[in-house]
């Protein structure tokens, strides 16, 4: 089985959150809780498959939530442009996942038909539900669709030797996380089935949610598709940058393929 690299790069981040954005029912509610978001890149030879595509600036000043780079300039530090990217897992199609569509115009997008059903149905007609979509990155990827660049997938698809993708729910309908072999075992992109270690370990539902039960159900899921606890890569926990080792010069990417280079206390 081929085994691959991961990268992690970082393009934004969001300080100003307490421990209640991020945990229901945390009795440490007040205290601050930080937040990184990340879109993340796995290589094997010639084959790139990029995981999520971040939000740009038009959506970081609509929501306001600036960016510290723009996505696609975040793949420059692997040696990549946005025009060689052919295949893009979207996790799913909230906006800080599925946000720069349009800048990826060679690539076939990964996705769970459970998501597109979501995006586009009834749930949509309630504020909560559709807060973090945003509706021209839904109508991107329906263009897409028509165009012939879509491909739909569900539990457990393989995408390429190595690379899975399994369907999770909970924090969206239809969220996927991606299950890719590597030198040091079995890791878990888990996007945000878990968007911390603590959502997981200590199985605290995050407040965007759909299906509490499905949220739950899926962190036993995504600690069974990896070797280790550290192996499972939250979506946006800045402990990720702790607890694996930096790549190059530029500060915004971890490569996660070698194992963590220190272990979860």
């Amino acid at each position: 089985m081929a085994t691959w690299q991961v990268y992690a790069l970082k393009y934004a981040e969001r300080n100003s959150r307490t421990r209640q954005d991020s945990f229901i029912l945390d009795p440490h509610h007040d205290l601050p809780h930080a937040m990184d978001y990340f879109i993340w890149v796995v290589m094997s030879g010639d084959r790139v498959i990029l995981v999520d595509t971040g939000y740009d600036d038009k959506e970081a000043e609509r929501r306001g939530r600036p960016v510290l780079r723009h996505p696609t300039q975040a793949l420059t530090a692997l040696g990549l442009s946005a025009e060689m990217i052919t295949d893009i897992v979207i996790t799913h199609l909230h906006y800080d996942h599925a946000g720069c569509l349009d800048a990826f115009p060679n690539a076939t997008f990964y996705l769970s038909p459970t998501e597109m059903a979501y995006a586009t149905g009834p749930c949509m007609c309630e504020g909560p539900l559709k807060a973090p979509y945003t509706a021209d990155h839904v109508c991107e990827m329906i263009r897409a669709l028509y165009s012939g660049r879509v491909i739909f997938t569900e539990t457990a698809a393989q995408i390429a030797d190595g690379v899975l993708l399994h369907k999770i729910g909970g924090h969206s309908r239809g969220l996927q996380a991606v299950q890719v072999k590597t030198d040091a075992g079995w890791l878990c992109l888990a996007s945000d089935a878990s968007h911390y270690y603590e959502n997981f370990m200590q199985r605290k539902p995050f407040p965007i949610v759909v299906d509490v039960a499905d949220m739950l159900t899926g962190f036993d899921v995504i600690q069974s598709l990896a070797s280790s606890t550290e192996m499972v890569i939250p979506g946006h926990d800045p402990l990720v940058t702790e607890l694996y080792p930096s790549e190059g010069h530029g500060g915004f990417v971890w490569r996660l393929d070698k194992g963590p280079q220190k272990r979860l206390s």
